[in-house]
């Protein structure tokens, strides 16, 4: 078992390595600031547009390998990531429209923004970054801005959605989407790390997020559905029959992260069993291997088009998922869910040639897209599972303290 735990924890570091490097080498955007993240498969920029979440994904990435990883505490990362979090201040608000003002989903080269999305995810990847940034620089003044923006996005998400400038509909249904409070618990575990007094002040969201992701357990404890009405009821038609295995996972490590700092027993079983079991179930691929990227809990054909799709995203969440969840229980049927996934994963995305990871493959497994970033591919999600896992590798080796 010790072997087979430090084959993975090299082979993951290795990748890591090589992942980071690319970044490095393709992304930087000299002269104006910020990241391309629109990447050929060799690392050729094919689109200068400039996405907020991903913007913020890296200055967090960043900002994180260095904060933690000895081997990152280079001089040329830290620069990076302060470069690209004077960008994002600089750039992502976009011009108030009706009394708001928002980030933008996406700038120019130079800076000017080019679309609003009437959603709180670019605020919340800003605050990540501000807040990781603050963390590595000591700069009291990016704190305050994560915590400023925070408050507004809690705003949003509790008391009043208007200033995201979404009208209301007489035919609209309020709908509970699991992305909503997943990515707040999210925010909640980032911001108090560390500091009691900001753990104190969330301590209530924490509770409202979790019990918000709860409500998306459907039909018995059958099912996760992604959305549900305010109520935590199941809702009628496609919508309510939608399913997203890979959602699922990542809100169940969340919640087993979170359970484990509260010490919630009852928690780190249901995120388990809920969270990451059942969507596996039901998600994983019996013919060709991996994850399906949406479906119907009915059996439905799902009507978007690249559901039978396997994305590079939903299996890091996977690989995370099982890990911390075997390290947690040493159970040896989750380590062999992180094998099953680790196997598929690693044998079907990783580009050995150029670097990075595909993102679009084919229901069969074939290369679909061999873009290496675009619009929702960045300096994130490969990076972020590769550097878990090894953290959380090294704890099982007695190597570290795992996150």
């Amino acid at each position: 078992m010790l072997g087979k735990l430090e084959r993975f924890r090299d082979q993951i570091a290795a990748e890591l390595d090589r992942v980071v490097e690319f970044w490095l080498k393709h992304s930087h955007d000299k002269e104006y600031g910020g990241f391309f993240t629109c990447l050929g498969r060799e690392g050729q920029v094919y689109d200068e547009l400039k996405y907020v979440w991903l913007q913020g994904r890296q200055v967090w990435m960043y900002c994180r390998l260095y904060r933690t990883v000895e081997r990152f505490r280079r001089p040329e990362i830290l620069e990076a990531a302060v470069a690209g979090g004077e960008f994002l201040r600089s750039h992502a608000w976009a011009p108030p429209l009706g009394g708001s003002q928002k980030c933008a989903f996406c700038l120019t080269r130079d800076g000017r923004a080019v679309k609003v999305q009437r959603t709180i995810f670019s605020e919340c990847f800003y605050v990540l970054a501000m807040d990781e940034l603050a963390r590595v620089t000591g700069e009291q003044r990016h704190q305050v801005e994560a915590e400023r923006v925070m408050d507004l996005i809690v705003h949003w998400a509790r008391v009043d959605p208007s200033g995201l400038g979404r009208p209301e509909m007489p035919g609209d249904i309020p709908v509970n989407s699991m992305a909503i409070p997943m990515m707040l618990l999210c925010l909640v575990e980032q911001l108090t790390e560390g500091r009691a007094g900001l753990a104190e002040k969330y301590s209530e969201l924490g509770r409202w997020c979790v019990q918000r992701t709860l409500q998306h357990i459907q039909r018995d404890g059958a099912a996760i559905l992604e959305h549900v009405s305010e109520e935590g009821e199941e809702l009628p038609g496609c919508q309510g029959r939608h399913q997203n295995p890979g959602h699922a996972l990542e809100a169940g490590w969340f919640l087993l992260q979170h359970a484990v700092r509260q010490g919630d027993e009852e928690l780190k079983k249901t995120a388990v069993e809920k969270f990451m079991l059942l969507p596996f179930q039901t998600g994983w691929d019996q013919q060709h291997g991996g994850l399906l990227y949406f479906q119907d809990v009915d059996g439905c054909c799902p009507t978007q088009l690249e559901w039978s799709m396997k994305l590079w995203w939903p299996h890091c969440e996977a690989l995370i998922a099982f890990l911390m969840a075997y390290c947690q229980t040493r159970d040896p049927a989750l380590l062999d869910r992180f094998s099953q996934v680790y196997d598929y994963t690693f044998s079907h995305f990783p580009d050995a040639e150029q670097g990075e990871w595909f993102g679009y493959l084919t229901q069969q497994g074939s290369l679909a897209l061999d873009l290496k970033g675009g619009p929702f591919k960045g300096c994130f999600h490969v990076p972020r599972c590769l550097y878990m896992c090894e953290q959380l590798l090294d704890g099982l080796l007695g190597k570290s303290q795992a996150p």
